[in-house]
């Protein structure tokens, strides 16, 4: 497991943890959620499920000729998060302060995180093949040696 794929799963147990706490304090104090049910929900979502299905992605996925992306993993590490992090501190802060001025960050971390999504999607296609391809590239590796 690399050090981004390993970033990637603690990450996204942080964000776990996040929406296990958010949600916790919505029953005791039900006035947090106007200001953090839609980060709770992003958080779960785009922190917890995403960022481990990327970083579970990123170590499980096949590698033909054991390939290694670790420009695309830090890319889509620290787009995704950077993004994510943006979003749960501006929109309650936009939300409890009324600052329009806040809502160009939204679409700042929205667009870091749609290129997260953009670098993961290279990225996994230069790993997919059928298993027809992956013999074939397998023989062409034999021929080579």
């Amino acid at each position: 497991m690399s050090f981004y794929e390993f970033l990637f799963v603690r990450s996204s147990l942080f964000y776990l943890f996040y929406t296990a706490l958010t949600g916790i304090a919505f029953y005791l104090w039900p006035g947090l959620i106007a200001y953090f049910k839609t980060t709770h929900v992003h958080a779960g979502l785009v922190g917890f499920f995403l960022g481990m299905v990327m970083g579970v992605a990123f170590w499980m996925m096949p590698r033909p000729g054991q390939i290694r992306q670790e420009g695309l993993e830090r890319a889509t590490y620290f787009l995704l998060n950077g993004g994510l992090l943006l979003r749960l501190v501006t929109e309650p802060w936009l939300l409890y302060t009324g600052n329009l001025t806040l809502k160009p960050l939204l679409v700042v971390s929205g667009l870091l995180q749609a290129g997260a999504v953009a670098a993961f999607a290279y990225a996994m296609s230069q790993r997919v093949f059928t298993k027809e391809r992956l013999f074939e590239m397998a023989e062409e590796r034999k021929r080579k040696s």
